[in-house]
């Protein structure tokens, strides 16, 4: 007979803020009602201590999960799966930078069927650390599937802790580009509005009175006729921020119909998914504090949209 299984995690960024009952359901893909049964019999502890279901919990929290054994025999772990366009841009004895293609998630998750990062390193041959969830091990932040551009993954134990508080802490520079709908009124500005689900229940986020805080910078970059490509720098790193809060002011990114584009637009550009792209990432190295920074290209659904807009502007 299978063990239960003991897993010890962080809080992710995303969950930032939930009820301990949501949380655990979201991140072990169990049902809220079984999440709250797990609590009640004492299968959870947050920091080392026992919490009601309706505690909230902040990122960077540890949980300690006691799981039943699953009904079948399924492993949690990321199979290797070669993911063409994942590009290592970078690789030492504690991170690999990569460049991550469209249409891959970071780490497998409830409802993804597709490649994920994790799965192309696996492919890769490389060794990453195994703090946090099998799933998720040596991810210390994300990008959504759909979001081309830099992420950085931790090699080393030492590495995964450095980075993730770095993150918490507000530490590393991400860079955005993004083509949005019309011309931001200013052209540079920041978007300072609480992001939390939206009442819809449907996997969106919105900006809610009752969110987490949230604070985004841009910098209009190129106007064209019908768009503006902008620079995004994020304060923080709430789910699905960027795309949240440009949707707020009505200047949603291109091709982002999840959150209202104009399908119209985006058919005429040939764009499949959001124009959105982490151009830039800079971090203190965690091995020595050094300043190290990357950047990308744009790969060339983007770049094929701006050459449209250029001949008609």
């Amino acid at each position: 007979m299978t063990a239960p299984a003991q897993r010890r995690v962080p809080v992710p960024d995303g969950l930032d803020g939930e009820r301990l009952d949501a949380a655990i359901a979201r991140m072990f893909g169990l049902s809220r009602s079984r999440a709250a049964e797990l609590i009640g019999e004492g299968a959870v502890l947050v920091d080392g201590r026992k919490a009601g279901k309706s505690d909230r919990v902040p990122a960077g929290e540890w949980l300690e999960v006691t799981l039943p054994p699953p009904p079948g025999e399924v492993s949690a772990a990321p199979v290797p799966v070669p993911v063409p366009g994942l590009v290592i841009v970078h690789e030492d004895a504690d991170i690999i930078v990569v460049d991550k293609p469209v249409g891959v998630a970071a780490h497998p998750t409830t409802g993804w069927t597709g490649p994920t990062v994790l799965q192309g390193l696996f492919a890769a041959g490389r060794k990453i650390a195994t703090s946090g969830a099998a799933e998720r091990q040596g991810i210390v932040h994300r990008l959504d599937a759909n979001t081309t551009g830099l992420m950085v993954v931790a090699k080393s134990e030492h590495a995964y802790s450095v980075l993730k508080q770095a993150f918490r802490d507000r530490e590393v520079d991400k860079t955005y580009h993004a083509l949005v709908q019309g011309h931001p009124d200013p052209f540079r500005g920041t978007i300072d509005a609480p992001i939390g689900r939206h009442p819809a229940g449907d996997g969106r986020f919105a900006v809610v009175a009752d969110g987490r805080p949230s604070v985004t910078h841009y910098d209009t970059l190129e106007a064209f006729r019908a768009a503006s490509l902008i620079e995004v720098k994020l304060e923080t790193g709430r789910t699905h921020q960027i795309r949240v809060h440009l949707a707020a002011v009505r200047h949603p990114c291109v091709g982002d119909r999840l959150y209202g584009a104009d399908p119209v637009l985006a058919a005429r550009l040939g764009l499949l998914r959001q124009w959105l792209h982490a151009r830039r990432l800079g971090f203190a190295h965690p091995d020595d504090g050094r300043r190290v920074e990357f950047t990308s290209d744009y790969p060339a659904d983007l770049n094929a949209s701006l050459e449209i807009l250029n001949s008609e502007s």
